[in-house]
């Protein structure tokens, strides 16, 4: 009988499948490197967009903000021309106030009181003056509450004093300026700009 040794060829098999392991190990590794490789790169591309995306929006964001800016600068001269306009629009409608106001005086001043001061804070005017007896303070009170352009006469002080040897009596009193004259004016002008 011949004998057959097969150890060689075994060891030559098992050599075979050890190359053929370490080469299947070797792909496996180059192609999970590949992958990897290739992934990591998708990503840094990626991160890459993203972040020029992201400066994009800050540059924008900056841009919005100085709009933003200029608008609320825009918005307060806006409010400060329309406050400037008000006073305008006031000073407008209450011209003739202070000629109302004279003529009033003048034609409501009853004989006998003399004006020596007056003074007028927003729509309240102060008088002072002299007259020869208290019921001339009264009549002028009825006059001043009988004027169309004034109202609300309120006496702050009579007394006597001695003005060049004669016995007088100096008087302080308060009155307001109506201006119902001036809120009715308003409403005209406002279509007359319209039409223009």
């Amino acid at each position: 009988m011949i004998r057959i040794n097969l150890l060689p060829h075994r060891e030559i098999r098992r050599k075979r499948q050890q190359q053929h392991f370490f080469i299947m190990l070797g792909v496996v590794a180059g192609l999970g490197a590949a992958i990897w490789f290739g992934v990591h790169s998708y990503l840094a591309n990626e991160l890459e967009v993203q972040n020029d995306r992201n400066k994009y929006l800050q540059q924008e964001i900056a841009k919005l903000d100085k709009e933003i800016e200029e608008i609320n600068k825009l918005k307060q001269q806006t409010v400060a021309l329309l406050a400037r306009k008000q006073v305008v629009e006031t000073l407008q409608s209450n011209r003739s106030e202070v000629v109302h106001l004279l003529d009033q005086l003048v034609r409501q001043l009853p004989e006998g009181v003399y004006l020596n001061a007056i003074k007028q804070t927003g729509n309240r005017v102060t008088i002072n003056g002299f007259t020869q007896s208290q019921a001339r303070v009264s009549t002028l009170m009825r006059n001043l509450e009988s004027s169309p352009h004034l109202e609300g006469p309120g006496l702050i002080e009579v007394r006597a004093v001695s003005q060049g040897g004669v016995r007088t009596n100096a008087f302080t009193l308060n009155f307001n300026i109506t201006r119902a004259a001036a809120s009715t004016a308003k409403p005209a002008t406002k279509p007359a700009t319209a039409g223009r």
